[in-house]
């Protein structure tokens, strides 16, 4: 192992986890996380990140951690590894699952950091799964479906899987938010669905940008009448969706190319 790799840690409440500490928790499925990428020691869309933990929390355990902690945790992480890293952060009830005492607790914060990345290269093709996230609006662990549906893809040929929900409506894929472009606007699913910060960092970027963008119910058929489509996560902005099933859709640049500018224009914050 180089001594870089070395750097890359699991940092429990803001010091070293130990062994004990971490076994538990890879048995565990309430609990719930942010991913982000940082770059020279900085993150962007923080706030967000804060927001999702802050939310799913008092959701899950009835109570959150004040911004301030989960920062320094954060903090601690970076300041201890290399200037680019991943980093996961994963709030979690000590009590554990199957239990009423995970109820009203005060959780604690596991922060890991891993080597970098910015995702595949794509473009990707999409097999399609009628499938919906249980608690969707939370990024939380033990989604065994999103690993399962994954695999079924590639064994169609296919290399990820899109989600239609009960109504035929596309919402979004294993690990990734949808988007589409229509030629002038960027459409956003109306489904529920996890809103990803990158999601979030892209629109309101696009706002400030002055693009056009809506959220509608998109079709499978409705993909015909569509210019291209991409999908996003922590590792990036957009990569470009050349198929959803048997459609066919073109590999649009410019499209991903404006989701890339709106990253960019994302300020960072330093810690």
């Amino acid at each position: 192992m180089s001594n870089e790799a070395s750097l890359y840690q699991a940092q429990l409440n803001g010091r070293p986890a130990t062994q004990e500490e971490l076994v538990p928790l890879a048995f565990s499925g309430f609990a719930h996380f942010t991913a982000m990428q940082v770059r020279n020691g900085k993150v962007k869309g923080l706030d967000l990140h804060l927001e999702r933990l802050r939310n799913a929390s008092i959701e899950f355990f009835g109570k959150a951690l004040p911004d301030e902690p989960l920062q320094s945790h954060i903090k601690t992480a970076i300041d201890k590894s290399p200037e680019d890293l991943s980093l996961i952060v994963t709030v979690f009830s000590r009590h554990g699952e199957f239990t009423a005492d995970s109820m009203d607790v005060e959780p604690s914060v596991l922060v890991r950091t891993s080597a970098p990345s910015n995702g595949p290269e794509g473009p990707l093709r999409l097999g399609i799964v009628e499938h919906e996230r249980p608690l969707a609006a939370i990024k939380h662990v033990g989604e065994a479906g999103k690993t399962y549906y994954l695999h079924q893809a590639i064994r169609q040929g296919f290399d990820d899987a899109a989600f239609t929900d009960r109504h035929g409506r596309l919402s979004e894929a294993t690990i990734w938010n949808l988007a589409f472009w229509d030629g002038e606007s960027v459409i956003w699913p109306k489904a529920d669905m996890l809103r990803g910060t990158m999601m979030s960092i892209v629109q309101r970027q696009l706002e400030r940008l002055g693009i056009p963008q809506r959220h509608e119910d998109i079709s499978v058929a409705r993909l015909a009448n569509l210019s291209g489509a991409a999908v996003m996560n922590s590792w990036t902005p957009g990569i470009a969706v050349t198929a959803i099933g048997m459609h066919d859709i073109a590999e649009a640049t410019p499209f991903i190319r404006l989701l890339h500018e709106a990253y960019e224009a994302e300020p960072e914050s330093a810690f």
